[in-house]
């Protein structure tokens, strides 16, 4: 992406997840391509999220880590206020809801627990962040909802149907919330990025090669973003160049 975008007004951006893999990916980016970017960082680990924050910090960007269970209605319900206080009664200007949890098991072997797992993880988390600051967006009348679903919400894959289940759940969200706010100064988008070289993948038998980038991903999620007001990127397809595995 061009570098013209760190000629506009720094955004306030919040990211949940944003500890590790594209979360982090997602920070660094935005603390790239926005001068002086102010952003709202969210995970449940402490350590990991403030070395994130100080990366972000050393590109230049006003960081600052939130430790939130984003699965957790009441600790999510104190985010928009911690934010606020935080930055001066500012709300944020895009919510990336990339928060998410993989694990891998055929329909046979999905238990109810790990379907209300994933569920938690991929679905509700970002219901919950959603429902937390669209009052904040709405008053505004502007800002950006980022949904970080995957192909597994296009598409059903073999050997993650819970996973698969929740994340067509997300895209589905995505589609209501952007139904109900069009026309109101809102934006919507939802990415269905393949796989990714993240820890997810650290012990799979899986060649680098056969998965995208965290920091490529996460270059087409800003420049979505950057986007003139008058154009949203309502579905995007990510996928590795050799194909899905």
């Amino acid at each position: 992406m061009k570098s013209a975008a760190k000629n506009k007004k720094a955004p306030l951006i919040l990211i949940t997840g944003a500890s590790q893999g594209l979360g982090e990916a997602l920070a660094l980016a935005y603390a790239r391509h926005f001068r002086g970017a102010r952003l709202a960082l969210v995970a449940r680990q402490a350590d990991k999220l403030e070395a994130v924050a100080e990366r972000c910090a050393a590109l230049g960007a006003d960081s600052h880590g939130f430790v939130c269970d984003v699965t957790d209605e009441s600790a999510v319900g104190r985010l928009p206020a911690a934010v606020a206080k935080r930055w001066r009664g500012a709300a944020p200007d895009i919510v990336v809801n990339n928060a998410g949890r993989f694990v891998a098991a055929r329909f046979a072997d999905t238990t109810p627990e790990l379907l209300d797992e994933m569920l938690g993880a991929n679905l509700r988390s970002a219901f919950l962040v959603t429902r937390a600051f669209l009052p904040a967006l709405q008053a505004r009348g502007s800002g950006d909802f980022v949904f970080i679903s995957s192909i597994c919400g296009k598409i059903g894959l073999d050997g993650c149907a819970a996973y698969t289940a929740a994340k067509h759940g997300l895209t589905g969200l995505a589609a209501a919330l952007r139904t109900e706010t069009k026309g109101t100064g809102l934006r919507v988008l939802a990415i269905h990025p393949g796989a990714i070289d993240t820890p997810i993948w650290k012990d799979a038998p899986v060649s680098r090669e056969r998965l995208m980038s965290a920091a490529g991903v996460a270059e087409a999620v800003v420049a979505l973003t950057a986007l003139p007001g008058d154009t949203v990127a309502e579905d995007i397809l990510l996928r590795p160049g050799p194909g899905d595995f």
